[in-house]
């Protein structure tokens, strides 16, 4: 059973929109590779916002994500690619659907 996530909403920088497109495509690898992350999602909502969501069995998931790979590479290219901080919530699963 899938008790929670976190919901990361990223803002680019005018011009770096295909940095981070490419970025967050390029992650999908390196969440596949996280055990305790069940699903993770990387979506663009306009021209400059995306966001990324992850959902875990337990609360310890998102611990181990956010001191992962990804958050490192985020952390890393933020003030190249990104017009501000990013806005990460922990959030708790109300109601999914699996196949």
């Amino acid at each position: 059973m899938l008790t929670g996530g976190l919901l990361a909403q990223l803002t680019a920088k005018d011009g770096r929109e295909d940095n981070v497109e490419d970025l967050l495509r390029s992650a999908r690898e390196l969440a596949a590779a996280e055990e305790q992350t069940v699903a993770w999602f990387a979506v663009r909502t306009d021209r400059t916002h995306f966001a990324t969501f992850d959902a875990f069995r337990d609360d310890a998931g998102p611990d181990a994500h956010l001191g992962g790979p990804i958050a490192s590479a985020l952390i890393d290219n933020a003030n190249r690619l990104l017009a501000e901080a990013p806005t990460i919530s922990k959030v708790d699963l109300l109601a999914y659907l699996e196949d």
